[in-house]
């Protein structure tokens, strides 16, 4: 995974609007309405999730490893690349969230990482903790 935060995952950008990642991407392989009011595109390597106003949100792929501050990342080494780089992460419902970096996973987890829009990271901090 290419990440410049909250800009750019890979070739898309968080400017992009559900009927331009249909027409980039083609259609997915599932789409749904999440209970949190999110909709998803789900194209089974990766899934982007939308507002309802139509606002890309967040972005979840597969990344065995990720290309974070021009340097290679591997996913096994993600936690500790974070704590060290990062002196404002948190942890919230098992995931490691990184505002300065733009993204949450799961460190014991397969290598799937969330890429974050600027606006969410309010959202992840206001959940409870535990």
């Amino acid at each position: 995974m290419y990440l410049i935060p909250y800009l750019l995952v890979d070739r898309l950008p968080f400017v992009a609007s559900q009927e331009q990642v249909r027409r980039h991407y083609g259609q997915p392989l599932r789409q749904e309405r999440l209970e949190i009011g999110l909709q998803t595109l789900d194209y089974g390597s990766w899934v982007a999730r939308f507002q309802a106003s139509g606002q890309l949100e967040e972005v979840t792929k597969r990344a065995p490893a990720l290309f974070l501050l021009r340097q290679r990342v591997l996913f096994a080494d993600l936690d500790r690349f974070v704590r060290q780089h990062d002196a404002g992460f948190f942890v919230r419902g098992g995931f490691v969230v990184s505002p300065r970096f733009g993204l949450a996973f799961v460190p014991d987890e397969p290598d799937w990482v969330t890429a974050l829009a600027a606006h969410c990271i309010p959202a992840w901090r206001a959940m409870p903790a535990g």
